[in-house]
């Protein structure tokens, strides 16, 4: 028993036997030309992930601070250009970190991609202050200068995430639904300042589906051209009969063109003509920008 011990957990190897020869030809690991494609797809894959992030950050936090500022008597404070520079990192900065970490990116990572975010303009700060840079350059710079320094943190840390993702079905279901997400994001500020639309922004709706269409190729089918030409003359009627009336009379036109095509929407969820992604950005930005026009048309004097 001792002898039998001593030799299973001794370090000495067992020679595995020789391998039989076959004419099956041996997998070959992947070429590094193979490989860099790959690895760039993915760097810019997470580039661009981040950069969503960051205008996500800014659309949903910018409004907050304006509503801020006036609260709190501080939005000339706000509006001087360093302020309001690294407002904007701080901004790009949640939104980045919120992404990061859904994709379950480890803290150090996060910091060092916050520090791209903050540096280009404490960089440029020095030069601002002393009279060399106006405030557009400061601005300007700052967003040039981020983006090597993205790149620079991106490759650094391989931009992957080293460790494993573990997110609250909550947070896996809001994700799936991020066309949702960022339509509402895009009419946050509108609800801070309400108002209506031009009349011919409706020419927008059956403009989009019709483009759309074309470029996937799914124009094709039984009636499906026939439909987005028959939805267009509806909602160029609607826009010039808005322009020609003016005043309260097209307000309301414009809020229910935009509020009925959420209808239209809806029945493209299925993506027969337009990706679901893109029919269900749309539902929501529709009534979204419907409700917004409706509440400046009520809060707004004849």
């Amino acid at each position: 028993m001792k002898n039998t011990r001593m030799y299973a957990d001794s370090r000495t190897a067992v020679p595995s036997p020789a391998p039989v020869p076959t004419d099956e030809p041996t997998p070959s690991a992947p070429t590094p030309t193979a490989a860099a494609p790959a690895s760039s797809r993915r760097l810019l894959w997470h580039l661009g992930e981040m950069a969503l992030a960051m205008v996500a950050g800014m659309l949903l936090l910018g409004p907050l601070w304006d509503l801020a500022g006036t609260a709190l008597g501080i939005g000339d404070a706000l509006a001087r250009p360093e302020v309001a520079a690294l407002v904007m990192a701080t901004n790009m900065t949640v939104g980045m970190t919120v992404g990061m970490r859904y994709r379950a990116h480890r803290w150090h990572a996060v910091g060092e991609m916050a520090a791209a975010m903050y540096v280009p303009f404490l960089l440029l700060l020095v030069p601002f202050r002393a009279g060399l840079i106006d405030a557009d350059a400061l601005l300007l710079g700052g967003h040039l200068l981020m983006i090597p320094a993205m790149v620079l943190v991106a490759v650094r840390h391989r931009h992957e995430a080293s460790a494993p993702a573990r997110r609250h079905r909550v947070v896996v279901a809001l994700a799936h639904r991020w066309p949702a997400g960022l339509a509402l994001l895009m009419t946050v500020e509108m609800w801070v300042d309400p108002s209506v639309l031009s009349p011919w922004t409706m020419l927008v709706l059956p403009g989009g589906y019709l483009l759309i269409g074309v470029a996937r190729r799914t124009l094709g089918g039984r009636g499906v051209l026939a439909t987005q030409l028959a939805g267009l003359a509806v909602w160029v009627a609607l826009t010039l009969v808005a322009v020609k009336a003016g005043g309260r009379t097209a307000d309301w036109l414009v809020a229910f063109g935009w509020l009925a095509h959420a209808g239209w929407d809806l029945a493209h969820h299925r993506g027969r003509v337009v990706p679901r992604g893109y029919a269900e950005f749309c539902v929501v930005l529709d009534v979204a920008l419907a409700a917004v026009m409706v509440l400046a048309i009520l809060t707004t004097d004849a």
